[in-house]
């Protein structure tokens, strides 16, 4: 069992939030979001990056 932090949160650690935050602002891209923000598209695309994956 791992009791660790994971290796993908320690690379999400690196992210410039207030950066991202920053962006996500300049061009509205949390418009009418309800449920999936750009922060969690972000991760999901980032996670999937990173394992290789060939869709979500």
């Amino acid at each position: 069992m791992n009791t660790g932090i994971t290796t993908f949160s320690q690379i999400i650690d690196f992210l410039p939030m207030h950066e991202f935050r920053k962006c996500v602002q300049r061009y509205n891209g949390n418009h009418k979001v309800k449920s999936f923000s750009c922060f969690e598209q972000f991760l999901y695309m980032a996670f999937a990056q990173l394992t290789y994956r060939e869709s979500l």
